[in-house]
């Protein structure tokens, strides 16, 4: 998937200066782009802050003053930081581009990596967090996403001896840390790599990057971290209560001595770790340096002519894989030269000379029968390692785990579960991907890893109302979503400028780059509506009419006289607009009343029949006498308080 297709920062010029051409990557905390310095034509990465983050003023202070420290820390291992500053609120850093992949990239294509090339990356990395240290500073969150592989001159980085290694993101983990000093419970680093001393009290110095350090090592060696899980704090207490196990104990052959290393740097003690980074490294060198001595495989291969042996004027250099056999370019401050041991045809060494009188034709045949038994050595081994102990790799994909398991067993392969993928078409917990591919190589009873799929990848919109434009787009971009800007409205309650309702509403499930259209605000409606209760529907509606609103009735039973407003809607006070509509409650009058036939009755019942009925009573003639006639007459329907005549003889 194109992840710059949604990003409108791609192609905005930063500061007048920075033109952003692509998206790197995005975390929690921050966008990494590429971008073009357009002052110095070079190519940069441009780290952006979120908007959810740029409200902390604690954090960006904190940031603001690491940046300017690392910006002075000058080392060819470390990432460097060229220019900072400010884009629409949002604090940003300008940093070194580093061509290549990072360490988890290379982690993920080939699982793991030989004690060579893990020895060889780790000095560097030690190199760099060496002097961070040396300056007052502790990395906090060193792991393979950190750390840089960049391609060497000769292209690629498939040689890692050779690649050249920088650590980034130096003290933006102290900045998070201190931003979060007040919450309680959070621990600011990634629970597969923080040091015991981190989870139970919060503290951190140069031996937890240290441990983190030996952390990575052990994981460059057998492909995996030592503790595992679904629940973030149960790994982190991992860290606490258990040791790091023996690397080889996961990968047979690992020399004893890589294990003494990785254990040393994973003390659960502080106390016992190396004191710093640079303490490891001259134990790294060390280690590495034995390794190179023992390891003849490798000496012979570099010793071998390709085409032909050596004639008898020849030279042959056999070096030692140890911290000085890179290249110039890609060699550490202060690393000594390549070492080797020249043997040169007719000379042998002093300790090996037996005297004057073996001619130089019995030592051409003993050093052509010595490369002979070398050639085979080396053919037999580039066979076996090549060749002879790889099987082809089983279909696994579209299976299900309960299957995948089974065949694990019956044909004799390890299985590691990868972090799985999303997927529209597979069903949840079937095989989606799988490496080595299917037919792929692999070592005989070696390690398959598949990914189960996840199922439909799915994202709730979340509650956004209330939230200012730039926030409501620092949500939906974590959780992969767009947002676009509908019709403003005018609201009471909610300021301008905030968001009043999202479509689709909240708790929405949504793909991955789907769109969430937003109403905002426009505040209050210029026109208050006044307050007509108790005003005769006339004088209501001139009212109205000189606002420029206009005015509806309902007609509605009251004991309030006929025409008479008794309730609005909307009611007093409310925002409105020219035009708008005003419904007005009017009072049809009281109910009417039935006047009953009173004839032949007597006077006075009648009068208290009357007024019973809330009517008024006119009596004529004798009022002790019986009722003749009435005014209006019986049956008739009247108003409250109508009058009615009786006339009495």
């Amino acid at each position: 998937m194109d992840t710059t297709v949604a990003d409108t920062l791609i192609g905005t010029t930063i500061d007048g200066r920075y033109r952003i051409t692509g998206r790197v990557a995005r975390g929690g905390m921050a966008t990494v782009y590429t971008a073009t310095d357009e002052r110095l034509e070079r190519t940069v990465a441009l780290k952006i802050i979120h908007p959810s983050q740029a409200t902390n003023a604690h954090f960006v202070d904190r940031f603001t003053d690491e940046a300017k420290t690392i910006a002075r820390l000058t080392h060819p291992n470390v990432v460097a930081v060229y220019d900072q500053g400010r884009h629409q609120g949002l604090p940003y850093l300008v940093m070194e581009y580093v061509q290549g992949n990072t360490l988890r990239d290379l982690l993920t294509q080939r699982r793991r990596l030989s004690p060579v090339e893990a020895l060889a990356i780790l000095e560097q990395m030690l190199a760099a967090i060496a002097a961070a240290h040396r300056a007052g500073l502790v990395h906090r969150d060193v792991k393979p996403e950190n750390v840089l592989v960049a391609e060497a001159p000769s292209g690629g980085v498939a040689n890692l001896v050779d690649a050249v290694v920088k650590v980034a993101d130096f003290g933006l983990a102290r900045a998070v840390e201190a931003s979060s000093a007040d919450e309680p419970g959070q621990l600011m680093a990634t629970v597969a790599y923080v040091a015991p001393e981190l989870v139970t009290d919060g503290h951190a110095d140069a031996r937890t990057d240290v441990y983190s350090a030996g952390i990575v090592l052990f994981e460059m060696l057998t492909g995996r971290v030592p503790f595992d899980g679904d629940d973030p704090v149960a790994v982190a207490w991992q860290h606490v209560d258990n040791d790091v196990p023996a690397p080889s104990g996961l990968v047979k052959g690992l020399p004893t001595v890589l294990d003494d290393l990785t254990a040393r740097a994973t003390r659960r003690d502080p106390g016992a770790r190396p004191t710093d980074a640079g303490a490891l490294l001259a134990e790294v060198q060390t280690v590495r340096d034995d390794l190179g001595a023992a390891n003849v495989e490798t000496a012979l291969l570099r010793q071998v002519p390709p085409t032909r042996a050596p004639v008898a004027d020849a030279t042959t250099v056999v070096p030692a894989i140890g911290a000085g056999d890179r290249p110039p370019w890609a060699r550490l401050p202060n690393q000594a030269a390549p070492r080797g041991q020249e043997y040169t045809a007719g000379r042998l060494p002093r300790s090996s000379r037996r005297g004057s009188s073996e001619g130089p034709d019995r030592r051409r045949i003993l050093l052509s029968a010595a490369v002979a038994v070398m050639v085979l050595v080396v053919i037999g081994s580039t066979w076996w390692v090549t060749l002879g102990r790889y099987t082809d790799a089983p279909s696994l994909i579209n299976q299900t785990k309960a299957q995948v398991e089974l065949s694990a067993q019956q044909q004799g392969f390890e299985l590691f579960y990868g972090d799985g993928a999303y997927s529209e078409s597979v069903p949840k917990d079937t095989v989606v991907s799988q490496d080595p591919a299917p037919d792929g190589k692999v070592v005989k009873g070696g390690v398959i890893t598949v990914n189960l799929s996840l199922g439909p990848e799915r994202f709730a919109v979340p509650d956004l109302a209330g939230l200012e434009l730039a926030a409501a787009r620092g949500e939906l971009e974590q959780l992969n979503l767009k947002l676009k800007e509908g019709s403003g409205q005018y609201s009471d309650t909610v300021p301008e400028g905030a968001v009043l309702s999202s479509d689709p509403k909240t708790g929405t499930q949504l793909k991955r780059g789907a769109t969430v259209t937003v109403a905002l605000s426009k505040g209050r409606a210029p026109i208050r509506v006044p307050d007509l209760n108790g005003k005769n529907i006339n004088e209501a509606r001139d009212e109205l009419a000189k606002l420029g609103l206009t005015a509806s009735e309902r007609y509605k039973d009251s004991d309030q006289p006929k025409d008479t407003v008794i309730g609005q809607t909307p009611k007093s006070g409310t925002g409105a607009t020219k035009d708008d509509e005003v419904t007005l409650d009017v009072s049809k009058g009281p109910p009417l009343v039935t006047v009953p036939d009173l004839t032949n009755q007597p006077c006075q019942d009648a009068r208290a029949a009357l007024e019973g009925l809330g009517l008024r009573v006119r009596i004529d003639f004798n009022p002790n006498a019986f009722v003749r006639s009435q005014q209006p007459g019986g049956n008739t329907q009247v108003e409250p308080q109508t009058e009615v005549a009786i006339q009495c003889f």
